[in-house]
């Protein structure tokens, strides 16, 4: 029972804890978890078993100064079932987030008040050791505990309706029962991952430069004016042209205002290998040289004034992968056909439902992250294969498996000035469909 039920955590849990990652496991009741990770390591704090009788993993290293945690570095701090038996959570937790760094990321496993009385009676007949009295806590009192302590939750799950192995049984209820909605409801297992919240009032020592890609194909009448328009966002910011084997003179005016620029504006432009927008918004990233990574269509859909919005965003830590969102403010009357909307709406409910993250809008063009975290999501792109024509859901299924704060900014959009659009409504929706598809057999039907 037991080795069934950590293969099934371990399995969620190395979704986006990958092998090279350091991994903290806190006061651990066995090590059936925290050996699986190359780099995992299980920490007993002294004085906390001394104090409180936890019961906790023999032979684990011992520390009694908690600060001895932040000196490991650890990119990922684990407390599987910890909270239940602690005796002051808010001073623990206070405590870890004394010892995080910015991208550190703190993973919550706790267990449903539901399944208490099956708990103990599986105590009494033997199936489980026998431990102290349990705090029984609910989604809320996690919530606001890491709230008071300065965290901010990223994501919730819930896991496991079988935690015993009934061959097929087990495996089509945990597998595609456990993750429907109402269902999840009945789940054993949470897992909840959270990071150290910035607080906005924190002052900026200096302003990252921006590099702002531009993915251009068939926009001659657009270049001039997004160059006029792109608003100064850091000290030494840049706008990258990538275009993309256009028919009309797209590639002259990029050349031109480039010229025009010269010594002004630091202006690139570039022609990509590839078709299509995703290849060149990977071209213009693997050029891009500035700390802030910005996504800007050339159709001047999105106002390029709206910029250091998403600017403002990042750097003050608000998220850590801003996603523009259409879908908020009312529209120009041409923005986006009405049967495009539908499919937006469809897309952001579904990819909400599999990726666990709040999406309003997964299609607007406009997204911003920041270097490190691109190159993150690049090295590790295989895991999801090269199918996004887009260039949309690299990033997104990326920033989701790395556990990157979201934020959705809503922005006005604008009706299309000039040409007409890229976009396939069938032809891509079908692609579309085939990435959600891929995404659900990722991260929700494991």
């Amino acid at each position: 029972m037991k080795k069934y039920f950590y293969d099934l955590l371990y399995k969620y849990l190395s979704v986006f804890i990958l092998p090279r990652d350091k991994v903290i496991e806190v006061n651990p009741k066995n090590d059936l978890i925290v050996k699986r990770f190359l780099k995992g390591r299980a920490v007993n704090l002294g004085n906390r078993r001394s104090e409180d009788g936890l019961p906790v993993l023999d032979g684990a290293a011992e520390i009694d100064d908690i600060g001895d945690i932040g000196n490991l570095s650890p990119d990922y701090i684990v407390l599987n079932g910890t909270l239940h038996y602690e005796s002051d959570i808010q001073a623990l937790l206070h405590a870890l987030r004394e010892q995080c760094k910015p991208d550190t990321r703190l993973v919550v496993i706790y267990y449903s008040s539901l399944w208490y009385p099956l708990v103990r009676l599986s105590t009494v007949l033997g199936f489980r050791r026998k431990t102290a009295d349990e705090n029984r806590l609910s989604h809320g009192d996690i919530e606001n505990l890491l709230y008071l302590t300065d965290f901010g939750i990223i994501k919730r799950e819930a896991r496991v309706i079988v935690p015993v192995w009934i061959p097929l049984i087990a495996w089509f209820a945990n597998k595609f029962l456990a993750p429907l909605p109402l269902l999840n409801n009945l789940c054993l297992l949470n897992i909840l991952v959270a990071r150290p919240a910035e607080h906005s009032t924190r002052a900026l020592e200096q302003k990252p430069g921006v590099s702002i890609i531009v993915p251009a194909r068939n926009e001659a009448g657009n270049i001039r004016e997004i160059i006029d328009r792109i608003p100064k966002m850091g000290d030494d910011d840049e706008v990258i042209f990538v275009e993309g084997h256009s028919t009309d003179d797209t590639w002259s005016q990029i050349r031109r205002v480039c010229d025009e620029n010269r010594g002004v504006k630091n202006v690139i432009a570039c022609r990509q290998d590839g078709k299509g927008k995703g290849d060149a918004v990977r071209k213009g990233f693997d050029m891009a040289a500035k700390d802030i990574l910005m996504i800007l269509d050339a159709d001047l859909t999105v106002p390029p004034e709206d910029l250091p919005k998403f600017y403002q965003a990042i750097v003050s830590g608000k998220g850590e992968f801003i996603n523009g969102s259409r879908m908020v403010y009312p529209m120009e009357k041409e923005a986006m056909r009405f049967f495009n909307i539908i499919g937006n709406k469809f897309f952001a409910l579904s990819f909400t439902f599999v990726l666990g993250q709040n999406f309003k809008d997964t299609l607007c063009g406009t997204k911003v992250l920041t270097r490190d975290s691109y190159l993150k999501i690049a090295k590790n792109r295989s895991f999801f294969g090269h199918i996004d024509p887009f260039g949309d859901f690299d990033l997104i299924f990326g920033a989701v498996r790395f556990n990157l704060k979201v934020v959705e900014l809503p922005i006005r959009y604008r009706e299309r000035k000039y040409g007409a659009t890229n976009i396939s409504r069938w032809k891509h929706g079908a692609l579309l469909l085939k990435m959600l598809v891929l995404a659900a057999g990722k991260f929700k039907f494991l």
